[in-house]
């Protein structure tokens, strides 16, 4: 604190907290546009806090692919998402691809999910603060988070936060917590 106090003094100004990156796995794309998921409205939310300003939104080409192979009917609309709330979509490389074989050599997350690996590494290796997920099987999961934490910092990475939506945004004021408006509350 009295290092935030010095700076303050000898700036003249408070220091600004930097804009959480994120990264949006595929999940996220799908619970938009299903209103029937519990998750639906806090991933709006989210969506919505990304174009405020109060998250840098990122996704990947491993995302992209896994849409482009959605139904028809859903494809077009969740690709759109990418462009119209400004997603940076992070290029598949060589290290992100070992970095995911290396959680899964390691029991991080089963064999036969190098796809969910793949997120997590992609994250990992541009140093993104949060993955949000609504993947419960394999990357939401506390033996992932733990022991990917652990890989990461074992090869040199940071850790990175794994989270659902609804533990990343302002449920105090999103209009869709508990399919409420809270602007507007109706009297009871």
């Amino acid at each position: 604190m009295e290092r935030l106090a010095k700076y303050s003094k000898e700036k003249g100004e408070v220091p600004t907290m930097r804009v959480p990156k994120i990264y949006l796995e595929t999940t996220m794309f799908n619970y938009y546009f299903d209103e029937d998921r519990d998750a639906h409205a806090d991933t709006v939310t989210l969506f919505e806090e990304c174009s405020a300003g109060k998250f840098e939104p990122y996704t990947s080409t491993y995302t992209v692919d896994e849409l482009e192979s959605a139904p028809n009917d859903k494809r077009e609309k969740m690709l759109a998402l990418i462009s119209k709330y400004n997603i940076v979509v992070l290029a598949a490389d060589e290290e992100a691809e070992t970095l995911a074989r290396k959680y899964i050599s390691e029991d991080a997350l089963p064999h036969g999910s190098l796809s969910d690996a793949s997120h997590i590494a992609i994250a990992t290796i541009n140093e993104l603060d949060i993955i949000v997920s609504l993947n419960f099987g394999h990357i939401v999961r506390n033996k992932t988070i733990t022991m990917t934490g652990a890989i990461n910092i074992l090869l040199g990475y940071s850790p990175i936060k794994i989270e659902a939506p609804m533990g990343v945004i302002d449920s105090e004021k999103t209009r869709y917590h508990l399919g409420r408006d809270l602007r507007n509350p109706s009297p009871d």
